[in-house]
């Protein structure tokens, strides 16, 4: 099993270039089964919930394949041709690894009018029922149980289209039905919808399939279901990943240096930019850049996570460890998933003082971390500890890096290419 192995204390600078949007990449994929043209995404990045979906596709007969080497032109595309002969099944073994597997529901019952896929799993921060998923399709005219763990989904005939209240904001359940509504017969009308530019995009992508898509990115979605869906003509090109973005902000800000951060899009992460200017961040910004400089302690702020436009909840375990090494003492409210905390008790280990009620975390400053073995426990909490041990003092090791390898891209040759001491190496 691969570690990080981090030696703290040195500033970055240089330049890193930002990877496409994992969470508008496994959706975009799963839309792809909704033609049976080829399709081609471009900015695809090299994650291994990416290669999950892949292999997942490949399961059902679907032609899934990179077009050329990482680095190289087109080494960045994947192409995805769902013709005839799909078996739409998703099964255990693959979907247990990845709760963004049941992305592949909607786009196979609207298209063949069944499918069977198994009960998601993933990262352990929090229940993320599929119930809403479901009540959806249901309102679409499909028939679904749930059988020996796999939700098991027909349609007699085309779905039809229906007005759609989820009763909690779902980004995933939001692109479901989506994707869904897109082949329905007649109106689709999404309430309550997820606003996420990773949503926006893939109605983008939609939209150049053939799709009749209003709304997207309001609390409103309008569809108009068409017969069929056509490839895009151009390669759609996945948003830069804002979470990525973050990241590396955070990064820069906590070690220090003056880097920047090239192919993002700064209007993506407004509620996180004023947070990291309140706590003293110094950043300029352009269409498609962010240029970040560390110098000096920052001052601890205190926020509060919720569905975006506000401030969001894969950003917060790398905003609280700012918090760690800040100036005075900040407050931070989980609202999206009840065990996102459990990076508190790894951060603890390298000196960090933290007290947890409920779901609020109290974060004191202290002036400097020490390095230790820590552990990752799920994906954003991995991004936290990296962040953690480019600053202390000594060496740190990060274990169960594949949570890592789930959403970011490279991420220690990022570091190492703007001067980080951070290198892949066996437990």
């Amino acid at each position: 099993m691969d570690q990080l192995l981090i030696r703290g204390g040195r500033s970055l600078k240089g330049e890193i270039v930002i990877s496409g949007a994992k969470n508008a990449a496994l959706p975009e994929l799963c839309a792809a089964l909704l033609t049976a043209q080829p399709v081609c995404l471009a900015n695809v990045p090299r994650l291994r919930d990416v290669g999950t979906t892949l292999a997942l596709l490949r399961t059902m007969g679907v032609a899934a394949d990179w077009c050329g080497e990482r680095g190289t032109p087109g080494g960045d595309e994947v192409l995805i041709d769902a013709r005839a002969g799909i078996e739409p099944v998703a099964p255990y073994e693959l979907v247990k690894t990845m709760r963004a597997s049941i992305l592949v529901l909607g786009p196979l019952l609207a298209r063949l009018g069944r499918a069977t896929v198994s009960l998601p799993g993933g990262c352990a921060i929090g229940s993320r029922p599929v119930d809403q998923h479901i009540k959806g399709l249901q309102a679409m005219g499909a028939t679904i149980a749930v059988e020996h763990g796999n939700i098991v989904a027909t349609s007699d005939g085309r779905l039809k289209g229906a007005r759609i209240t989820t009763d909690m904001v779902t980004v995933t359940g939001t692109e479901n039905l989506l994707m869904a509504a897109t082949l329905a017969e007649g109106e689709t009308v999404l309430e309550n919808a997820a606003q996420e530019p990773e949503v926006i995009d893939l109605a983008e992508m939609l939209i150049a399939m053939g799709a009749r898509i209003e709304g997207h990115g309001s609390s409103r979605i309008r569809v108009q279901g068409v017969a069929e869906l056509h490839a895009p003509r151009e390669p759609h090109r996945i948003v830069p990943d804002r979470i990525e973005t973050g990241t590396f902000i955070c990064a820069v800000a906590a070690a220090g240096g003056d880097v920047l951060l090239k192919n993002t899009r700064p209007d993506h992460l407004d509620a996180v930019l004023d947070k990291l200017r309140e706590a003293g961040v110094q950043m300029e910004t352009g269409a498609d850049w962010i240029r970040v400089r560390g110098d000096g302690r920052l001052k601890a702020v205190s926020f509060r996570t919720s569905e975006y436009p506000a401030f969001p909840t894969d950003m917060q375990a790398q905003l609280m460890t700012l918090n760690c090494m800040a100036e005075g003492a900040a407050k931070v409210t989980e609202t999206i998933f009840e065990n996102r905390f459990m990076h508190v008790n790894e951060l603890l280990r390298l000196g960090a003082r933290i007290e947890v009620d409920g779901h609020t975390a109290v974060i004191q400053g202290v002036p400097q971390l020490s390095g230790a073995t820590v552990m990752a426990t799920d994906l954003r909490a991995s991004a936290s500890l990296v962040i953690a041990g480019l600053v202390a003092q000594g060496e740190t090791r990060v274990d169960r890096i594949y949570h890592l390898d789930r959403g970011y891209d490279r991420m220690e040759e990022k570091l190492r290419a703007v001067g980080a001491d951070i290198e892949r190496v066996k437990a």
